[in-house]
């Protein structure tokens, strides 16, 4: 309505009054709709920061990821992102923070992986018997399907 007053004839300041907003907001208004129509009102998505890493350097990434590091050279057994930050800016002179090399692992299908540790004396016949050994999670305990004792307080009713 703001803009329509506007386009009637009406002041900036009229306008801002019918809209409820300020001078500069309507000014940005007229800008955007004159640039691009009915389609400029419509609030987008802001361009954010352009990416640190072109789609080469991206591919170099998912190569190095996949390849996994050589001990020798790069000093690490698993990439971890702290390592990978450290490739990076060896690699292409680029500083990126830990946090985004997680998101842009994760954009390109990566997914975090640990492995779940292990005693070293750790034996695997032992082990496989336990399992066995041990009851299902999905059957209920010995304790929790015994009956309830019965009340040895009070006499039996009679029907009435």
């Amino acid at each position: 309505m703001a803009l329509a007053e506007i386009y009637d004839g009406g002041s900036r300041s009229d306008a801002a009054r019918i809209g409820g907003v300020t001078l500069q907001i309507i000014r940005d208004w007229v800008m955007r709709f004159n640039a691009r129509g009915l389609d400029g009102l419509i609030n987008g998505k802001a361009p954010g920061n352009r990416p640190k890493l072109n789609e080469e350097q991206r591919q170099a990434l998912v190569d190095v990821v996949e390849r996994g590091p050589i001990p020798a050279i790069h000093g690490v057994v698993r990439w971890r992102r702290k390592d990978l930050v450290r490739w990076i800016f060896e690699e292409f002179r680029i500083e990126i923070d830990e946090t985004t090399v997680g998101r842009e692992l994760k954009a390109l299908g990566f997914a975090k992986l640990s492995a779940r540790p292990r005693h070293h004396a750790q034996n695997e016949v032992e082990v496989e018997d336990f399992k066995k050994a041990s009851r299902a999670s999905w059957q209920p305990s010995r304790r929790a399907s015994r009956k309830a004792p019965r009340s040895n307080s009070g006499g039996l009713t009679r029907p009435g």
